[in-house]
């Protein structure tokens, strides 16, 4: 073309392909230099910029379509040509492509029609070739049949002009990194019979137009990628449809579409990890072909239809953890194809039905973590495929019937967490295949059958938590296979087997919670793959047998809650992967051996409650993993080693209460900055409290009965410590309000000027005339009621300032009362008196009833009326003959767990007891209390927690509630505060992991994920550490165990 330039019009000549000639003869010149030479206006036109524009576009394309041609006239073949071209740029392409081939049909990779003439197919499968999908695949290959590029690694999107192959059949690029959305003019590749597309990161809504393919189109395979939106109704009409599957795109909402039940051809729809919702159509039972139904892990709701009974093909059904309810239909026992039913973490209800005993095909039978109620079903017994029998977590009951041992291919029999009772049935043990038995928190009786020793190829069993007796079989310990044996919380009896050392399979030996007695066999040193012991809370009695230290596998011991005596043995020092080590509660006896330094990667030592003397070693400062260390409750002696402030990891708590240390706090005890709980009481520590201040992570604090003098830090601990956690130091000022804070230096020294000290001064003399006057009003009260009751006031009736209307104050007659200013305030003793009305009371206790008082100056105080000290027993009469009542008893465990739970309730809420945030002048508890907890109750600066951690502080908050209940009767002890504060942590902990292990797989299910159970994370037996009050660590003797409520594999 060319258009000459006069009275300026522009002259471009524009010649075709890429070269242009410049002279007759001479080579042809690139036409970007062509045009370089072109005359051109000095000042252009609109009209000549837009031609620039297209001139440069025909240039790039006639770049690119050079290549092409220039590599198809080297070849002689267009489809060589497009294919070099197409893995050109990457290393993947194989050696035998090459671009000079008169044909490709000799490749690698490829396939050609009978003549040899044509590409039919190209195939490339797990190979990294990392190239977008190539355009213009059906211009260069119009005779593709099939095209699959599976697990390469192919970028991009998927082409539009895919839809032009008019004789693709297959399509297969699955299993790569495409995204985008599935273009909608697939649904005109109208030979298409497969379309695979699945496991890619494919977007959008599922194409209405695929159902252009009903007379072709056998597979439609799209799941794991980001597909959202509904499934399209249209999809009904692929009346050749064999495999529908869409499972993995977690935003697929919606209902079933009702015309799926017209696909009669379907043998496998999956659509499992979704948010499909709705029942499952009735209708469904018309699809005679449907073999797998996959609809695990997604929002189904309604009944199982019975209906499905009809589909005769039936050989999976997964429809585990939805919310599917209703009845088990019997009809489901007509399936004579059906392998595996598995329904697990559904709301299903009633019985098992009798019929799935017709069940001759099934393998796999999971009905766990729903209501399903009844006996097990005889009938069972005469699946002779049967190898997994899962009905854990439901509320089965009746006794396991003896025909079981008939389904003689069984692996697991999965039947904890039920009410069932009566005995283990002897025949069990012919269940020769039988690998996994748990029957753990049932109602079970008995003895354990011995022949369960016959089961060569069991790997794990736990009976927990039952009430079985007797002895244990010996024989389980000779067999060769078992790994985890768990028979805790029972009533077993007996000593422990010297078979115990030929366990040399055992990994897992739990027995906690029995009756078990006599000494630890020296044998025990034959489990050479021991990893968790725990034998604690029987009646074990004699030494700790040395021979544990050649359990060199072993990570968690746990020997507490015995009577255990001797020394400690060094050889543990030498099991250098302990991690944690419980002998606490026992009688065991000298010194805690200095070679447990070498526990490098210990994180738990709890010695608490012996008669261990001597020192604290040094040594242990060199267990750097330590996250608790307790000690409490033994003799010994001496100063706190300035080596275990070098315990980088202690955080959980360090207790050494009820000892006999001496000397001062270490200086750098503040290197403990992540210390939780710290219990120094009842020692004879001397020296002061300022070495405290830096512990900014402490929340229980507890150096009461000590020899501590001088000030207390100024810190938000100190100011909101109990004064029972700082009882019992003589020297130490506790009772001076504002006056017994100080701040302090990096060295301990008290920081104050010469003004502040003289306003501290002032504060002291007026704190003291305040008390001055107190005392005295006190006595001049105490003598008016002693002169009413001499005129008789006190008598039934009376109402002359001697009644009270307190149903706790013991009978109608008013007590003396002390009166003890806690705030440097100006009010008079009429100003408390007058607001010790029932309307005010914050809350009660074994000790007396707290009030919240207004004075005059507008000023909220906090006042606590004491019952009287001579009305000390409960229930007795005094001198009167009156009956005092159950709150007068003395001061028990109960009396300030209140406190406690005020304290939690500050730490979860951020406020005050008394706070002028809180709306209508509420005390905290009473503002918790109505507003009936909540997450919006929390510390703002907690909101912000993952879903997990706000559950689980809202969880805490319930038991701070316990603790403030207003009846002290209905209050948990210290100890209950303590284990239901683990079991929380710990069940939190636990279900995180169940959640992991319930989505890890894909389809389909798991095998063996029901869990073993466990110890309750607390002990409950032995004393408390030390007082039991808001400032107490409560005891430390147990273990911290996972929930036995979980469920995981094989615990």
């Amino acid at each position: 073309m060319v258009v000459h330039r006069d009275h300026h019009k522009l002259s471009l000549v524009y010649c075709a392909f890429v070269h242009c000639p410049s002279k007759q003869g001479a080579k042809p010149q690139p036409a970007a230099q062509f045009l370089m030479q072109l005359p051109l206006p000095l000042l252009p036109s609109p009209m000549h910029r837009q031609l620039l524009l297209l001139l440069l576009h025909l240039f790039s394309f006639s770049v690119s379509f050079s290549t092409f041609t220039t590599a198809a006239a080297a070849s002689g073949s267009p489809e060589v040509a497009f294919l070099t071209q197409w893995l050109n740029t990457t290393a993947a392409r194989p050696p035998d492509w090459s671009p000079s081939a008169a044909s490709p049909c000799k490749w690698s990779h490829i396939g050609c029609d009978a003549a040899g003439g044509a590409v039919t197919s190209v195939t490339f499968q797990s190979v990294h070739l990392a190239v977008p999908l190539p355009s213009g695949l059906c211009a260069a290959l119009p005779g593709l049949v099939s095209f699959v590029v599976s697990d390469a690694n192919l970028t991009g999107g998927v082409p539009d002009d895919l839809s032009q192959c008019r004789r693709l059949a297959v399509l297969d690029i699955s299993g790569n990194s495409l995204s985008g959305p599935i273009p909608p003019s697939l649904g005109n590749a109208t030979a298409m019979a497969s379309l695979i597309l699945n496991s890619n990161q494919l977007s959008g809504s599922i194409p209405v137009s695929l159902s252009n393919l009903a007379s072709s189109l056998k597979d439609l395979l799209l799941f794991d990628n980001r597909l959202s939106g509904e499934l399209p109704e249209s999809l009904g009409e692929l009346r050749l449809l064999e495999s529908l599957r869409a499972g993995g795109n977690r935003d697929l909402s919606g209902s079933i579409p009702e015309s799926f039940s017209k696909l009669s051809n379907l043998t496998v729809l999956g659509l499992a990890d979704t948010k499909i919702s709705g029942p499952i159509p009735a209708s469904f039972g018309r699809l005679q072909s449907l073999q797998t139904l996959s609809i695990y892990t997604t929002m189904l709701s309604g009944s199982i239809p019975p209906e499905l009974g009809n589909c005769a093909n039936l050989t999976n059904i997964y429809l585990y953890e939805n919310s599917l309810s209703g009845p088990l239909p019997p009809s489901l026992g007509a399936l004579p194809q059906l392998q595996k039913l598995l329904l697990w973490q559904n709301s299903l209800t009633g019985p098992i039905p009798e019929s799935f005993g017709n069940l001759t095909s099934l393998v796999s039978l999971d009905l766990s973590i729903n209501a399903i109620s009844g006996a097990i079903p005889a009938s069972l017994g005469r699946l002779p495929a049967l190898q997994d029998l899962m009905l854990s977590d439901n509320n089965i009951t009746g006794t396991i019937p003896p025909a079981l041992a008939n389904a003689t291919a069984l692996v697991q029999l999965q039947l904890d967490t039920n009410e069932i009772s009566g005995l283990i049935p002897p025949e069990l043990g012919r269940l020769a295949e039988l690998q996994v038995l748990f029957a753990w928190q049932n109602q079970l009786e008995g003895a354990i059958p011995a022949t369960l020793a016959s089961l060569a190829n069991l790997q794990a069993l736990d009976l927990s938590h039952n009430h079985l007796t007797g002895v244990i079989p010996p024989g389980l310990f000779l067999l060769r296979n078992l790994t985890k044996l768990l028979l805790l919380s029972n009533d077993l009896s007996g000593p422990l087997p010297p078979e115990i050392g030929k366990a040399g399979t055992l990994v897992r030996l739990r027995l906690g919670g029995n009756r078990i007695a006599g000494s630890i066999p020296a044998a025990v040193a034959g489990m050479k793959s021991i990893n968790f012991l725990d034998l604690g809370s029987n009646r074990l009695a004699g030494p700790v047998p040395a021979e544990l230290g050649n359990c060199s596998q072993l990570q968690m011991l746990d020997l507490s809650n015995n009577t255990l005596s001797g020394a400690l043995p060094e050889s543990l020092a030498g099991i250098h992967g302990l991690q944690e080590l419980d002998v606490s509660h026992n009688q065991l006896t000298d010194a805690v051996p200095a070679v447990f330094g070498r526990l490098v990667t210990l994180s738990r030592l709890v010695l608490s409650g012996n008669s261990l003397s001597g020192p604290i070693p040094a040594a242990l400062g060199q267990c750097r993993n330590l996250e608790l260390l307790d000690l409490s409750d033994n003799e010994l002696s001496g100063r706190i080693p300035n080596e275990l402030c070098g315990i980088d990891g202690l955080d959980i708590a360090l207790n050494l209460s009820r000892n006999g240390l001496t000397g001062p706090i270490p200086a750098n005890i503040s290197s403990l900055s992540k210390l939780s709980v710290l219990d120094l009481s009842y020692n004879a520590l001397d020296g002061g409290l300022a070495p405290l201040a830096g512990l900014d992570n402490l929340v229980t604090l507890n150096v009461s009965n000590n020899n501590f003098t001088g000030y207390l830090p100024d810190t938000k601990l100190f100011r909101q410590l109990s004064t029972s956690c700082l009882a019992g130091n003589a020297g130490l000022c506790t009772k001076g309000g504002d006056v017994c804070f100080v701040s302090f230096d990096a060295n301990g020294r008290p920081v104050m000027n010469a003004d502040e000290e003289v306003q501290r001064m002032h504060r002291l003399k007026l704190a003291i005339a305040l008390l001055v006057t107190a005392t005295v009003a006190m006595l001049l009260g105490m003598i008016g009621i002693l002169r009413a009751r001499g005129m008789g006031f006190g008598g039934k009736g009376g109402g002359h300032g001697g009644g009270s209307s307190d149903s706790e104050a013991g009978g109608d007659l008013a007590w003396p009362w002390q009166f003890t200013p806690f705030q440097k305030l100006s009010f008079s003793v009429e100003q408390v008196v007058r607001n010790l009305v029932d309307a005010n009371i914050i809350g009660k206790g074994c000790s007396g009833v707290v009030y919240r008082v207004g004075i005059d100056t507008g000023e909220v105080i906090a006042v606590k009326k004491l019952w009287p000290s001579t009305r000390a027993d409960a229930g007795t009469k005094d001198d009167g003959g009156r009956v005092r009542d159950s709150f007068s008893a003395e001061i028990t465990e109960k009396s300030d767990v209140y406190s406690y739970g005020v304290v939690v309730l500050e730490v979860l809420t951020g406020k005050q007891p008394i706070d002028p945030t809180i709306p209508d002048g509420l005390h905290v508890v009473d503002w918790v209390r109505r507003r009936k907890g909540g997450a919006d109750l929390l510390d703002p600066a907690l909101q912000g927690r993952s879903d997990s951690e706000v559950e689980e502080m809202l969880q805490v908050m319930g038991v701070a509630l316990l603790c403030v209940s207003p009846t002290p009767d209905e209050r948990p002890t210290m100890k209950d505060v303590a284990a239901m504060l683990k079991e929380i942590r710990l069940e939190r902990e636990e279900y995180a992991k169940v959640d992991v292990l319930l989505k890890a797989g894909g389809s389909p299910p798991r095998a063996a994920t029901t869990s073993t159970s466990s110890t309750p994370p607390c002990r409950q037996q032995g004393q408390s550490n030390s007082n039991s009050n808001s400032c107490s660590s409560s005891s430390f003797s147990g273990m911290i165990y996972p929930s036995s409520k979980a469920k995981s594999p094989f615990d």
